[in-house]
């Protein structure tokens, strides 16, 4: 299954692309992070429903300097992709 993430908050110049990857590749969830032009980051990963339940619990706290003040989760097409990609 695919989900799409829209973290909101202090969430962009704080790490949180690089923390949502290491949590994801942790998991051996797939997909990538990206900063959106509104100030939110999105995330498109591919799992297991147990494996994203992990990953918005991770995605909910955020890191350490980032403030999360929301996530909106909505279904998504399936993805192609082997690993967890930071795009930048």
């Amino acid at each position: 299954m695919t989900r799409r993430y829209i973290v909101r908050g202090h969430v962009q110049g704080v790490g949180y692309r690089e923390f949502a990857r290491k949590r994801a590749e942790e998991l051996g969830v797939t997909g990538m992070v990206r900063n959106l032009d509104d100030g939110n980051v999105e995330v498109i990963a591919a799992g297991s429903p147990a494996q994203h339940d992990a990953l918005a619990g991770y995605l909910h706290r955020g890191p350490l300097f980032g403030e999360v003040h929301g996530v909106t989760v909505t279904e998504h097409g399936p993805i192609k992709s082997r690993g967890f990609t930071v795009l930048y």
